[in-house]
């Protein structure tokens, strides 16, 4: 990983190796701007002074977690590396909790009253929270890596599949079905749907076939709902049985292929059904913005001989991958997205019943929950220096998580490291 760096104007320069920053750092050259991403800024240099290169933001967008990279275009080498976690699944049990709650206490506690969602208009490009937040997260950290880092252009993995090939792998055009990514569609969606496991006996780490569930001598056919991941050993055990007959033994098992394979993909739906609204708002950017598919970017991973992960699966998006990708040292900054508090004022019981109300002031003393802080508690019990985030009261009195404890501060032991911001960091 490499240290981002400003001018004394905030204006940003090519990043530097972590060494170096110490070096600036101790020699009073530099001080530090921010602590996540980690960010010097020079107090004796201008941009104009300096040469900078042309760096890419490459985007692995995805419905649990994002993976981002940033390239250095020139030399092929990966300076910085994200992992988001986003919180989509929270905010949709969030939202139906609360849906719940209303719906309970409507019934008990007024008249009927006529349904008026058809009488709503949402606006247009609207979105359900829990895609939204998907959107703005990636978003949010493209806006936040344009200012520390001379980026000239975007690539995105625009479509996860090409669902095209998906519905019909007879696509007119030998071209087409046999070219260089002929296939990596295909297996992909398969990897992605059954969990890199065998559907027959479940083990992991080996080399996978497609299996189809119906033999194709006995008419099935080659659409994805018809196929499988397998073992060699199971697959050569099944040949052209009906599965019913291979499974007859192991009910539970058929039960779940038969339903698995009907079913679609959550999360790829959800990756697909934000990527056009991403890509136009990575376009307001007035960047480049490259395009590829999943396929390109397994092919790009696989023939550099690259492992698997969100940020390796960034660095390979588009056919503006260089042929060399130079990975050593690449340790990602992993953020996770935990929102910036609750809009919720009353708080209720199992039953819809207010028992609590949260004061509408969100900071006391200079502080928020969730700042990163640094305590030096000199006397008592948890005398010492520890590091975590705190949970304020409204008296000089906060909550202090750190080292796998959690204990009372007084906040003149506090001192700010970074503050909350809607994410949580692990480097």
């Amino acid at each position: 990983m490499r240290t981002f760096v400003l001018d004394k104007n905030l204006k940003p320069l090519d990043p530097c190796h972590r060494a170096r920053a110490r070096e600036l750092l101790k020699k009073g050259r530099a001080k530090v701007f921010k602590r996540y991403p980690f960010t010097i800024v020079l107090q004796d240099r201008v941009r104009e002074n300096s040469v900078t290169h042309c760096h890419r933001i490459k985007i692995d967008p995805g419905s649990k977690a994002t993976g981002i990279a940033v390239v250095q275009e020139q030399t092929g080498r990966v300076t910085n590396a994200l992992e988001i976690s986003h919180r989509g699944q929270q905010i949709k049990d969030s939202l139906e909790s609360r849906s719940s709650l209303r719906r309970g206490r409507r019934n008990r506690k007024t008249r009927y009253r006529k349904p008026r969602f058809l009488n709503r208009t949402r606006k247009a490009g609207w979105f359900p929270p829990s895609l939204e937040s998907r959107i703005t997260n990636i978003e949010t950290w493209v806006r936040r890596i344009r200012k520390v880092c001379p980026v000239t252009a975007i690539s995105q993995e625009l479509v996860r599949f090409d669902l095209q090939q998906l519905q019909n792998l007879e696509v007119s055009g030998v071209e087409y079905q046999r070219g260089e990514l002929f296939g990596f569609e295909v297996k992909e969606y398969l990897l992605q749907k059954w969990n890199r496991k065998c559907a027959y006996c479940a083990i992991e780490n080996v080399p996978f076939e497609i299996e189809h569930i119906v033999a194709k001598s006995k008419g099935g056919s080659n659409r994805v709902s018809n196929l499988c991941l397998s073992c060699h050993s199971c697959n050569q055990a099944k040949g052209n049985k009906p599965v019913e007959e291979f499974l007859k033994k192991k009910p539970e098992i058929l039960k779940r292929i038969l339903a698995q394979a009907k079913a679609p993909l959550k999360d790829a739906a959800a990756v697909n059904t934000t990527r056009w609204e991403l890509y136009r708002r990575l376009k307001s950017t007035e960047l480049p913005v490259e395009i590829g598919s999943g396929g390109r970017t397994k092919f790009n991973r696989k023939t550099r001989g690259i492992e698997k992960r969100h940020w390796t699966d960034a660095a390979c998006v588009g056919e503006s991958t260089p042929e060399k990708l130079l990975l050593n040292g690449v340790k990602p900054l992993l953020v996770k997205a935990k929102g910036h508090g609750r809009r919720q004022r009353c708080g209720t019981d199992k039953f819809g019943f207010p028992v609590r109300h949260a004061p509408s002031q969100k900071s006391f003393m200079g502080f928020q929950t969730g700042d990163l802080v640094k305590a030096n508690v000199l006397t008592g019990k948890y005398a010492g220096s520890y590091t975590g985030r705190i949970a304020i009261r409204f008296k000089p009195s906060f909550k202090l998580t750190a080292g796998g404890k959690s204990f009372d501060v007084h906040p003149k032991y506090l001192k700010t490291i970074h503050k909350a911001d809607g994410y949580e960091y692990l480097s």
